[in-house]
C-alpha cells in the first residue's frame, strides 16, 4: 500500500482522506486532527485521548514536577480560587 494519495478540497473546504489511508490508520468518523499549514504544506495529525495508563503517567510526571518546584496543595487551591475570582 502506498503512503501517498491525492484528494480534492470541496467548495466548503472539506477534504476527503482516501479510503486505503483511513483503513490503514484505523480512522473512523468523528476522528479529530491537529492541522498544521506552512507555505504549500498541510499536515493532519490525528489526536486521541490518552489511555488510562498514559494518563496515569502524565499525572505522576505533573506531581513530580510540582513537588520539585516546591508547590503545596494550598498553592494549587489558591490558584484555582484566583482563576475562579473567589479570592
Amino acid at each position: 500500500m502506498a503512503n501517498l494519495a491525492t484528494t480534492k478540497m470541496s467548495s466548503k473546504g472539506q477534504v476527503v482522506i482516501p479510503e486505503d489511508i483511513r483503513k490503514r490508520l484505523n480512522l473512523k468518523a468523528g476522528a479529530q486532527f491537529i492541522v498544521v499549514g506552512e507555505k504549500d504544506v498541510v499536515i493532519f495529525k490525528s489526536i486521541s485521548r490518552p489511555s488510562m495508563k498514559e494518563f496515569d503517567g502524565l499525572i505522576a510526571k505533573a506531581r513530580r514536577q510540582a513537588k520539585d518546584a516546591g508547590l503545596k496543595q494550598s498553592d494549587i487551591e489558591a490558584a484555582i480560587a484566583k482563576a475562579r475570582n473567589k479570592e
